[in-house]
């Protein structure tokens, strides 16, 4: 049995590459993984994604997610991590204090099951 090679299913030739002129114009996001960590390290402080345990960054309880999100509020890169998240379309996690689920920012992660059909008095 021979495998055929994949054809991509979009034109490549008929996207034009980047102008380099352009960029030299205006600073480029740190969108990048690679950029945001050269500058997580260029900082020479400690961030909070650095400084907790990862797995906080990437949790499932909504307890956890918003924990992260409050560590995200003092990190000095914070607004260079989100837009870079936006950019690479971050598939989930927490990323410059905002939670990302396929690729979009949440406003907050519901908890596991169904929700009340009426509302909890507290």
């Amino acid at each position: 049995m021979q495998l055929k090679a994949h054809t991509p299913s979009v034109a490549t030739d008929l996207i034009p590459p980047p102008d380099p002129s352009e960029d030299s114009l205006t600073p480029a996001p740190l969108t990048a993984l690679t950029e945001l960590d050269d500058a997580i390290e260029s900082l020479g402080e400690a961030v909070p994604c650095r400084s907790y345990d990862p797995e906080v960054f990437f949790a499932e309880s909504p307890a956890d997610v918003e924990y992260a999100k409050s560590l995200c509020q003092t990190c000095p890169l914070r607004e260079a991590c989100l837009a870079g998240a936006k950019d690479r379309r971050e598939p989930w996690g927490v990323w410059g204090g905002e939670l990302f689920v396929q690729g979009v920012v949440v406003a907050r992660k519901r908890p596991r099951g169904r929700p009340r059909k009426n509302p909890v008095v507290a």
